[in-house]
């Protein structure tokens, strides 16, 4: 691939560089090649939709996940979609494993998916924050809370000069981060030299691209305003 090939990422958004990463997820690959195996064969058997006949479908007992060889989810029955004897239906069992409400893509698609193909889910809380980024404020609730807030409010905005004055971005923005997201990717995709200078980005890409893909989608989005 060939740096125009990254052009597009100027204008991705939020929610569609985080599918960047999860689509060059090794494991997200044999997920998705081993769904669309079962999914083409029940296809073959019952009809594609609007012609599936779900009747015979549900009977199944390949349309349900986990998938062979993988452990069951632990998510609440409220984000599945189940039928009638609780199993878990298989492109909904995958979209829980992975982060997202619709039918799984093909992570060897080139073009960023639209807001219908690809809908995610809230992400969990972060497990740990970036040292870096850290500020802890303590507050004295005895005393008055305003004057505390607005004394707050300071240490934090010169907190974020500093990091900005040390080339740290802070906060992280999809805007901020674009370049080195598309280093990221290129890294990932082998196009672009691991050599020393990029070993530690390279080992970065690989998380973004693990889990840390859901980081992502705790950043305001400035397509909708959202986090």
């Amino acid at each position: 691939m060939t740096a125009d090939a990254y052009a597009h990422c100027a204008a991705l958004s939020r929610d569609q560089w985080a599918w960047e990463f999860l689509r060059r997820n090794p494991d997200y690959q044999r997920d998705y090649q081993a769904f669309i195996t079962i999914w083409r064969a029940l296809e073959a058997d019952y009809g594609a939709p609007p012609r599936r006949d779900f009747s015979k479908w549900k009977q199944d007992p390949r349309a349900y996940g986990p998938l062979p060889g993988d452990a069951e989810l632990t998510a609440p029955a409220s984000e599945l979609c189940t039928v009638d004897d609780d199993r878990v239906l298989l492109e909904c069992w995958m979209g829980a494993k992975w982060g997202f409400h619709k039918f799984p893509l093909d992570p060897g698609r080139t073009t960023p998916p639209n807001p219908d193909e690809l809908s995610w889910r809230p992400p969990p809380p972060a497990s740990c924050i970036d040292e870096t980024y850290r500020l802890e404020i303590g507050f004295d609730l005895s005393l008055p809370l305003p004057p505390q807030l607005e004394a707050a409010k300071f240490r934090l905005i010169g907190r974020a000069s500093e990091l900005r004055r040390r080339g740290l971005a802070a906060p992280l923005t999809v805007a901020n981060q674009c370049a080195r997201w598309t280093r990221m990717l290129q890294l990932l995709d082998g196009t672009a030299s691991p050599d020393a200078e990029n070993a530690d980005l390279l080992h970065e890409a690989q998380a973004m691209a693990n889990h840390g893909y859901l980081d992502i989608l705790r950043l305001a989005d400035a397509s909708t305003g959202t986090k």
